[in-house]
């Protein structure tokens, strides 16, 4: 089953204190060692990309705030203790870090042993994640984090965040290359706190129309192009009613008025539509591909596509299902480090016993999460 899907947090700023980092590196290891030992380098692929785990991991490590650092610092961690003697390596992190993810993506294609061709589809799965959460769906968060974990088979998942300062919120956005068949159609399962009122999501199913005439548009030419988008500029002015247009579509969008703000100002790049039309995309994952093809652009296609189109598009925040995040600093309880330092000895010890063909320890490990009720 694909696990993929977005989380929201508080944002918050500040840095881990180096006591608590130094401590979950040194449990993370172990722990992750035991998780492919036992299950293999798939599994432990499988649950970095569900949220619900990785947010898990986060607390297991003693990092319980309930804030954008469960990302950041999180992934830092596993960025270190993750090496080719586990099977997975990270490419990318936070910030200017973010930007190195292609090389990164090289040294490590060269540390497994991967061909030119494989190390360019990586690239590839690396860039279109990002410009999916942060162009094609627009829910007001601005990627900063973007971080790629490449097993030693080749397999992929991608953990990526974006801030919106206005609400002062963060979310975290999952992907994993299992099951994936688009990149540009229900790539997520969403998870989050607040569902927004207006978000246009072109990566939707619902969208698959707007999809469509979105490519069409871009190679009949820009000349093309811009008379439609003066077409939409009239309507966004009410020289053409908008209501006569949304009184035709399925879902219901509130408040009408906000349309307006929505439609201008927008940013059109022009020489990347000249690109388009020279390119000739064959289908709206192409289409999105093209460099220098923003927010603006995409939105503009959009826009255009249903209003004067009659297209489907999907305004709706594609979160599914609310989910409960942990407590805030120090609640419960503090962390207790010495039971850290303890727990990550004991992890450290099995996997020294299995190196020798002894599993007392493992055992009564799984015998004591038998104990432990699950959903």
């Amino acid at each position: 089953m694909k696990k993929t899907g977005v989380v929201e947090l508080k944002l918050h700023g500040g840095k881990a204190p180096p006591w608590l980092v130094s401590r979950m590196r040194k449990l993370a290891k172990p722990l992750l060692e035991l998780v492919v030992m036992n299950f293999g380098v798939k599994t432990l692929l499988e649950r970095i990309a569900d949220p619900l785990w990785f947010q898990a991991l986060s607390y297991v490590l003693g990092y319980d705030w309930d804030s954008s650092g469960v990302t950041t610092v999180t992934v830092g961690v596993l960025r270190e203790v993750l090496s080719p003697d586990v099977g997975i390596m990270v490419a990318g992190g936070k910030g200017k870090r973010s930007l190195q993810a292609p090389e990164d993506i090289i040294k490590i294609s060269r540390e497994f042993g991967f061909s030119e061709q494989k190390t360019n589809l990586l690239i590839r799965a690396s860039r279109l994640a990002a410009k999916v959460d942060n162009a094609v769906l627009q829910d007001e968060h601005q990627l900063y984090h973007h971080a790629m974990f490449v097993s030693k088979h080749g397999d992929w998942a991608i953990i990526q965040q974006g801030m919106c300062p206005k609400s002062k919120t963060a979310r975290r956005y999952h992907w994993i290359s299992y099951g994936l068949k688009s990149f540009v159609v229900d790539p997520h399962e969403i998870i989050g706190d607040v569902r927004l009122p207006w978000v246009l999501d072109m990566a939707s199913s619902g969208s698959l129309e707007a999809q469509k005439i979105s490519v069409d548009i871009v190679k009949e030419g820009v000349d093309q192009f811009r008379r439609d988008f003066n077409t939409l500029i009239r309507l966004a002015k009410g020289l053409t009613s908008l209501d006569m247009f949304l009184s035709r579509r399925r879902i219901r969008i509130e408040p009408r008025h906000k349309i307006v703000a929505k439609i201008i100002p927008m940013r059109i790049n022009w020489d990347a539509l000249n690109r388009a039309y020279e390119i000739q995309p064959r289908n709206y994952e192409e289409l999105v591909e093209i460099r220098g093809l923003g927010p603006g652009t995409i939105r503009a296609l959009a826009l255009i596509a249903e209003l004067i189109y009659d297209a489907e598009v999907s305004w709706r925040d594609p979160i599914r299902y609310t989910y409960a995040h942990g407590g805030k600093d120090g609640v419960p309880y503090p962390v207790n480090v010495k039971r850290m330092e303890k727990v990550a000895e004991f992890l450290e010890d099995i996997i020294e016993d299995l190196k020798v063909g002894r599993r007392e320890k493992l055992e009564m490990l799984k015998r004591l999460s038998r104990l432990v009720p699950r959903r």
